[in-house]
């Protein structure tokens, strides 16, 4: 129940994957046979990207090594692009460090930037946007849902407020792709991230769309792939692999995400009434399918993560690319939370082989575990241990 740190590749994607590796393994630049069919993945799987989030014909899907580097390859690029137009940007204090940290490193280049605020539910704050936004202001990039708390943010409003100072808007889709319908068109998307896993897809692979006429200052210079807007030779395995999942995703969506829905909310039901002193992370309806985020009074989540192990129960206490800091999580500080109650957090993200038997069996373990823990922490109160 740890897919936000990586799901397992789709079998039909391997397939297809296979096929590249074993004997098309041309280079799709080549003007000779061996270059026409990984030539022709590559088309294909912009072709059901394209589909999967309604953009246009002459919209731009660019591939990437990942999610890291669409999001630096949108903020950087954007903001290298039309500097002369304005040197401001705006984005929200619960990003992933990949938007974040290239946001703060155009500070260090003479950027001014501003992080909007959210609310207890992690909602961007829309009358800080308003208030905030500039003449000079070039970028907003704002997620479109968080992978820790799982709330989604009301991007078609954001859009409308951004435009009207004819900003651009970015919006990081990482963990909302393939769970809940993606629109760019009636969203008023004009740069989107996409990562390949996400959507079982292989990791190592990411996208990232771009409306028709938004320009970019490329990152990476070589050879003038991806129309030169990121160099070097494509991945064709890894993209025609992300454009399988691509279109088997477009085609599951409703239904998964409609059945994992279900099994959320019977597992945090189950937790929530069954262990006193716990609370639900993020919005209680506007949240991602698979996102079961939790807090327990009084202990660390560490703890209760390595006796969930230990029962073969595999869980994180927030984004898999920030465990390796003792720092409680930057997106529950974000929404009020006191360090105490940050360091309290699990969050159990569900897929594919996810079973109602295996929310059972959480559901009837975690009472035991937390009641253990609780005993041996010297911050339980007196009348939680008996």
């Amino acid at each position: 129940m740890d897919h936000t740190a990586g799901k397992p590749v789709d079998g039909r994607v391997i397939e297809v994957m296979a096929e590249y590796m074993r004997y098309h393994y041309g280079n799709p630049v080549s003007i000779h046979p061996f270059g026409e069919e990984p030539r022709r993945a590559l088309e294909e799987a912009r072709k059901n990207i394209v589909n999967l989030i309604n953009a246009g014909k002459k919209d731009i899907i660019v591939f990437t090594s990942g999610a890291t580097e669409s999001n630096n390859m949108a903020i950087k690029g954007v903001a290298n692009r039309y500097a002369d137009r304005g040197k401001h940007v705006i984005t929200s204090s619960i990003e992933h460090m990949s938007v974040l940290n290239p946001c703060k490193y155009l500070k260090t280049k003479g950027f001014d930037l501003t992080f909007l605020p959210v609310d207890r539910y992690g909602v961007v704050n829309i009358e800080s946007l308003e208030r905030e936004l500039r003449n000079d202001t070039i970028l907003v990039s704002i997620q479109y849902a968080n992978g820790e708390i799982g709330t989604i943010q009301p991007i078609r409003v954001i859009s409308e407020i951004v435009h009207r100072k004819s900003a651009l808007l970015h919006v990081d889709a990482t963990a909302a792709i393939g769970q809940i319908p993606i629109d760019v068109e009636k969203d008023g998307i004009d740069l989107l991230t996409l990562s390949s896993n996400d959507i079982y897809g292989p990791k190592g692979v990411g996208a990232l769309f771009l409306r028709e006429g938004v320009r970019l200052e490329p990152i990476f210079h070589g050879g003038g792939q991806e129309r030169g807007l990121r160099s070097g030779t494509e991945n064709v395995p890894g993209i025609a692999g992300f454009g399988k999942a691509a279109e088997i995703a477009m085609k599951e969506m409703e239904g998964e995400s409609a059945r994992l829905a279900k099994l959320r909310d019977k597992l945090i039901r189950g937790l929530l009434e069954s262990i006193p002193h716990s609370y639900l992370n993020g919005h209680a309806v506007n949240r991602l399918p698979d996102n079961a985020a939790v807090r327990f009074s009084f202990i660390e989540g560490e703890s209760i993560l390595l006796s969930l192990s230990m029962i073969g129960v595999a869980a994180s206490s927030g984004s898999a690319c920030t465990t390796k800091t003792l720092e409680p999580s930057h997106v529950l500080m974000a929404t009020g939370l006191k360090h105490e109650e940050a360091h309290g957090s699990i969050l159990f993200t569900l897929g594919k082989q996810n079973t109602e038997e295996e929310a059972d069996y959480v559901i009837s373990a975690m009472p035991g575990i937390i009641k253990r823990l609780r005993a041996m922490s010297p911050l339980t109160p007196k009348e939680l241990v008996s």
